[in-house]
């Protein structure tokens, strides 16, 4: 077995100047067959890409969040079918847009109230700027991070929602609102509950919405690709070094690839890793269990179809027919479960081959544009969207899988 070629479209691609650099793991079956570290985690300053880098994981938050939300679960301080109102009463008696692209003004009652699974899985009713269009795409746009998390959820509680709770999947903020009803059943910041229920149990210490300060050298600077110029670095600021004052849950955690890897070997392991359980084996399959419906599988995703050969449990996508979705989103047995984040970071687990790949990169996507290229692992730039695919296809071939 040779692996050395699966990280040659990463080189490739740091060399031609279209990334800075990236962090690529293999697991399997105890161990970890390969890291490689490529490029750069400051162009300009020549510092390389180290195992240790911390990278922003946007997206790859949000199965933290709810595997936070699983643990209180069990306790019994909630549940999937619990009305999220009864934490979060800005929820209560939602209008629901009569026409999605129309004005928010014409609406009409919600039919049942916005359940805990529906967060969890995106059928809300909630949105994002980028996945709807139209007067509700750019009233989400105005609504700011920059205060609580109480005075946001009462900005984005006073827009409609752009369909019926339940009645289908749309890619929103509701994993943010998920992060809000935990920090307030436990009465402590999400940054507080996540690192009690998963990130000590687990041993992830460089993982959480911000750093200390003697880590800000590790950190990995957040590049954006322009066409003409190329790399750029005037995408986003550095990671904060103190606690913000709004948590996100659907987007706003640091990592490295060894932290990350303790989680998704938690989840491959039903809830527990190197004798330490964090969830039972029945939360973890609800969250690696399919829930759509095949009606709604037809909406495409982002612009894409999604779903084929595709599922969706408790905000982790799914394998159900590994043929159909190796066809369009490359290899991974029945089961595999994943999702990325919008800078570029991918993972999967498979548990078919008990294996796990994970890939970190720092590019900022262009979320005006559409953004389901940026939603399924890789910026929306044609010149990066190649390289996450090739790596894992390699990865598959390499192990004869």
């Amino acid at each position: 077995m040779n692996l050395g070629d699966n990280r040659s479209s990463v080189v490739q691609a740091v060399d031609a100047g279209y990334l800075a650099g990236a962090v690529t793991l293999v697991w399997q079956r105890g161990n970890i067959l390969q890291v490689n570290e490529i490029g750069y985690r400051d162009v300009d300053a020549g510092l390389p890409v180290q195992r240790d880098t911390i990278f922003r994981i946007a997206s790859m938050t949000k199965p933290v969040t709810v595997a936070a939300a699983m643990a209180l679960i069990e306790e019994g301080k909630l549940a999937l079918s619990d009305p999220v109102s009864r934490w979060l009463p800005e929820l209560a008696d939602m209008q629901v847009l009569v026409d999605p692209t129309g004005p928010l003004d014409r609406t009409v009652p919600a039919q049942r109230p916005i359940t805990i699974d529906d967060l969890m899985t995106h059928r809300s009713g909630l949105a994002y700027p980028f996945s709807v269009a139209g007067p509700l795409g750019r009233a989400y746009a105005q609504v700011s991070f920059r205060q609580d998390q109480d005075h946001w959820l009462a900005e984005v509680a006073k827009l409609p929602l752009v369909h019926q709770p339940g009645e289908r999947l749309t890619y929103s903020h509701a994993t943010d609102v998920l992060g809000i009803a935990v920090s307030r059943i436990e009465g402590k910041s999400l940054h507080t509950v996540l690192t009690e229920r998963i990130f000590d149990p687990l041993g992830m210490p460089d993982t959480g919405f911000y750093i200390s300060p003697n880590k800000r050298a590790r950190a990995a600077t957040m590049y954006r690709l322009d066409e003409e110029t190329g790399l750029q670095h005037d995408a986003i600021g550095p990671i904060p070094v103190t606690e913000p004052r709004f948590c996100q849950g659907g987007a706003n955690l640091v990592t490295t690839v060894d932290d990350y890897l303790r989680f998704a070997r938690m989840l491959l392991g039903g809830g527990h890793v190197d004798g330490v359980r964090v969830l039972s084996e029945e939360s973890v399959r609800l969250m690696r269990t399919d829930r759509l419906t095949a009606e709604q599988k037809q909406y495409p995703f982002l612009g894409l179809p999604f779903w084929v050969g595709r599922g969706f449990g408790l905000n982790l996508s799914v394998v159900t027919d590994p043929v159909k979705s190796s066809q369009l989103y490359g290899p991974g047995g029945a089961g595999t479960f994943s999702w990325p984040g919008a800078y570029g970071t991918w993972w999967q687990a498979d548990p078919a081959n008990d294996l796990i790949l994970i890939y970190l990169i720092q590019n900022y996507p262009n979320l005006s544009a559409p953004a389901a290229a940026a939603v399924a692992g890789n910026t929306s730039l044609t010149k990066l969207q190649s390289v996450q695919p090739k790596f894992v296809r390699r990865t598959y071939d390499a192990l004869g899988l």
